[in-house]
């Protein structure tokens, strides 16, 4: 009688099916719910995070802590019934959220069944086998030493085997995390770097979104590309400036009168260059508008990836994440989207983009960039292809939330992407994960 107490809605023939959520209040747990029909807890965070979890006695409770995770209020506790009673949240410590699962006296579950599975770093799933008597599990009462639960990690993601299965590039992953706790705490910054030789990987957020600013243009540029594959773009066609396109922000053509004229190609190219607001919306246009493009970009596996305004887009409402950018870039560099002519012009004019103050000033000598900047005062990033002098090439996006302006934000992508390019510039292709070659 006590979930129907609290639970108004809730029906007695019901309670094999019956979920219980609850929504983020923080940033970075997202949401999560205990579906009782398969006794399986869920967990979303914004941040990646890597579980511990942990069965304990008297009375028996699956406690699961998340490092590095807030929740941003205060504890609360949701009635289940049966043998699973309750779960309860909190704030462990100030750096760890807290998920215990109560289950109902005289019942546990055996630690070796308990399954704790990540989707993603920042998807998992704690499933529970039907819990038992305890007599039935274990002949000797039980006693108060918490016994461990392994936890499965998410595998690599191969972007559909476009990529080797790599593994996290350990030392560099700490690195980096200790530069954004010390240096740049005021920053949230979403990271993805990929060595497409090898598959391995530094990822801090990167299923975290976050405003796109100009580097939505990337996109848009490929599709552009798509469709001149397909034969419904010529690149010399001529496109007209039409009044109702023309908007301020970044870019030249917005100085010219209503009426001037110019090449598909020229327009494309205005748009990542000089990254020209004007030009994009033209391009947009010309290709069937917001929707078209967004189920363009839904085709391709892109899911947050989304335009939801015409440019300049100031308030920050077009999205995409790290992990995303990375994804496209390795479908980019991996000819998955375009033909040979087509990725060869798209990378020759990501690599004429003016703006060479973000992921550039980390690059050693020789080094070369295909990319593309954005920035509406809050939101800084840089997203690219980056080929070494010896050959070796990997994927970089970096995406910060500053305060309005905030010239950390700058210092912290050149910051991340020296640190990067140094590691990977001194490894050889085999080298260990876990720590930089002297």
């Amino acid at each position: 009688m006590q979930t129907v107490a609290k639970f108004p809605w809730f029906v007695p023939g019901l309670v094999g099916t019956l979920l219980l959520s609850a929504p983020a209040h923080a940033d970075v747990l997202q949401s999560w719910r205990f579906d009782a029909r398969q006794n399986q807890l869920e967990i979303s965070t914004d941040e990646g995070v890597q579980p511990t979890a942990q069965l304990i006695a008297n009375p028996s409770r699956v406690v699961i802590d998340l490092p590095g995770i807030r929740l941003g209020r205060p504890k609360t506790s949701q009635v289940i019934g049966g043998t699973v009673q309750a779960v309860r949240t909190g704030q462990f410590n100030a750096q760890t959220a807290r998920f215990v699962v109560e289950l109902a006296p005289g019942y546990t579950v055996d630690p070796q069944q308990v399954q704790v599975r990540g989707s993603s770093l920042t998807r998992w799933t704690v499933k529970l086998p039907t819990p038992q008597p305890t007599t039935a599990i274990i002949a000797n009462p039980p006693s108060n030493v918490p016994q461990a639960i392994a936890t499965v990690a998410p595998p690599p993601d191969t972007f559909g085997g476009l990529i080797p299965a790599g593994r996290p590039l350990t030392w560099l992953q700490q690195r980096v995390s200790s530069l954004r706790t010390s240096k740049y705490s005021s920053l949230r910054s979403g990271i993805s770097f990929l060595d497409m030789e090898t598959g391995n990987y530094l990822d801090l957020n990167g299923d975290k979104v976050y405003a796109t600013a100009s580097i939505i243009k990337l996109p848009i540029l490929i599709a552009f590309f798509q469709d001149v594959d397909a034969g419904k773009i010529k690149l010399n066609e001529t496109l007209t400036m039409t009044r109702d396109m023309v908007v301020g922000g970044s870019g030249e053509m917005q100085d010219l009168p209503v009426g001037s004229k110019f090449t598909a190609l020229e327009t494309a190219t205005k748009m990542i260059t000089i990254s020209d607001n004007t030009a994009t919306n033209m391009i947009i246009k010309r290709m069937g508008g917001i929707q078209m493009l967004n189920q363009r970009f839904r085709s391709w596996g892109l899911e947050k990836t989304v335009i939801r305004n015409w440019l300049p887009d100031l308030r920050g409402t077009n999205t995409t994440t790290a992990k995303e950018l990375t994804r496209l870039l390795a479908m980019l560099d991996q000819q998955k989207l375009l033909s040979s002519k087509s990725q060869a012009q798209a990378i020759g004019i990501l690599q004429r983009v003016k703006n060479r103050k973000l992921l550039p000033v980390g690059l050693g000598r020789g080094a070369t960039i295909a990319h593309k900047t954005g920035d509406i005062g809050f939101l800084l990033g840089d997203a690219g292809i980056v080929v070494m002098p010896n050959g070796k090439h990997y994927l970089a996006a970096v995406l910060v939330e500053s305060a309005y302006d905030d010239p950390a934000a700058r210092d912290f992508i050149q910051d991340v992407s020296r640190i990067v390019y140094s590691y990977l510039d001194q490894a050889p292709r085999t080298a260990s994960v876990n720590q930089p070659n002297p």
